[in-house]
């Protein structure tokens, strides 16, 4: 969750929940996420009227919302057509202030073992742009830094020349800025291309979106190739290296392999020791030593865990008004790690999302019925619960139908030989738990 429309899109989901679809069709129609500027989310609604029912009646639930994302309070501002003319007013250096965040900078990124290569590589970019690799891509789960490095990488640039153009994109917003670029008309087509084909430093975070879209390949096909011959730096992340993107047409794949390929991978024990003493330290919360031991031992997934457990321990502390002792600071920590379990996708969720990607009723996807569709996706969703839950095999056959263990064991089976001899369904079904795990 990177861009303002991923965190606004989140903030709406919690909302759904506790207010009705014709109250966020009524009063959230008009509203929409513009920026992030420090611990501010920064919203416009054209309408006075409704801006002014929302400030007063649902601003609570948005700042909600918010804080159970990030785990600490933020706060919103509802802009005017005014005051939107302002924000977009302000000068280019300002507009780059995402990239000056101390909380993006070399020197808040903690090195370990798992992403020792991936940190000098970057050092070695943001130093030398477009001389030593290029371009750089850094791949690896979500969560272990690599967004960070990026903003870092474009932090020391605009440091060392202040006049650098950068430009800073997600892969699947990159799709739809095009899609509305050329609904809108030549014009806009051309402003987007000059955007990004213009920039000094191209940052694109998970660029294995942009695999399987067509028009958007063949349109950064063009954009990087500009780029690259103008000796201008490209820095790529994707969750994978481009030989396992196989929708990812061979010229882009031929030209993410030009420069260097790094990984980040999950952080071991001391480092994510580091992270959560390194966090600590930043918030000014005395966190003690057997505090961080326990924590660095549960929440082992990535970074941005324990980070948000930490944030989760800071903002505990702070409701309480006064300093926490040992046991309080545990409940805190169990507090994350319940919501950490929460990420563990249920078998209805799993069921549902494949029940629509396959236009077949769950109804049919957990019975006994062999029509083709209904067996490939019946299929994956055993696979996937198998793989993303923690069922045991004769509870995944519970789920569908009261099937034994071995007919489980043999959907799995089927999937997995499936996956080692067509690429292309192993792409659907790593394309299908990825956005079951974008929806929690």
């Amino acid at each position: 969750m990177n861009s303002v429309a991923d965190v606004w899109d989140n903030v709406l989901s919690q909302l759904k929940r506790e207010l009705s679809e014709t109250t966020i069709a009524t009063w959230f129609d008009e509203l929409r996420a513009v920026d992030i500027r420090g611990n501010t989310l920064i919203l416009h609604c054209a309408n006075d009227f409704k801006r002014g029912y929302i400030e007063s009646l649902f601003l609570k639930n948005i700042k909600a919302a918010l804080q159970d994302l990030f785990s600490t309070g933020f706060d919103v501002s509802i802009l005017d057509d005014e005051g939107l003319a302002a924000l977009n007013g302000i000068e280019q250096k300002e507009q780059s202030d995402r990239f000056t965040s101390d909380e993006f900078t070399f020197e808040t990124f903690v090195v370990g073992p798992s992403n020792k290569l991936a940190y000098a590589a970057s050092i070695a970019v943001a130093d030398h742009p477009a001389q030593n690799y290029n371009p750089l891509l850094i791949y690896g789960d979500s969560g272990l830094g690599k967004t960070h490095l990026i903003y870092a990488i474009a932090n020391v640039i605009r440091k060392n020349d202040p006049r650098s153009k950068i430009a800073y994109v997600k892969g699947d917003d990159l799709t739809n800025e095009l899609v509305s670029a050329i609904q809108a008309g030549p014009n806009k087509t051309a402003e987007m291309r000059e955007k990004y084909r213009q920039a000094d430093l191209l940052l694109v975070d998970d660029v294995q979106f942009i695999a399987g879209k067509k028009q958007t390949q063949e349109e950064f096909f063009h954009t990087f190739n500009n780029l690259y011959e103008s000796g201008r730096q490209i820095v790529l992340t994707s969750d994978r290296p481009p030989s396992e993107m196989t929708q990812l047409e061979d010229r882009l794949r031929t030209r993410f392999e030009w420069g260097l390929l790094v990984d980040v991978a999950p952080p071991d024990f001391e480092t994510r020791l580091a992270i959560i003493k390194n966090k600590a330290a930043l918030l000014g919360l005395e966190l003690p030593n057997k505090i961080a031991v326990y924590i660095a031992q549960n929440v082992t997934a990535n970074v941005r865990q324990l980070e948000g457990t930490i944030n989760k321990i800071m903002a505990f502390k702070d409701l309480l008004g006064n300093d926490s002792d040992e046991e309080t600071v545990s409940r805190a920590i169990q507090d994350m790690l319940r919501r950490n379990n929460e990420y563990i996708p249920t078998p209805e969720a799993i069921l549902d999302y494949i029940s629509k990607y396959y236009n077949v009723e769950e109804s049919v996807i957990r019975g006994q019925q062999r029509i083709r569709d209904a067996v490939a996706a019946r299929q994956i969703a055993i696979y996937l619960i198998r793989s993303m839950t923690n069922l045991s095999l004769d509870d995944i056959g519970k789920v569908f139908d009261n099937r034994d263990h071995s007919t489980v064991l043999y959907s799995i089976q089927q999937v997995e030989k499936k996956m080692k001899k067509d690429s292309s369904f192993a792409e659907t079904v790593k394309e299908i738990k990825t956005n079951i795990n974008a929806k929690r």
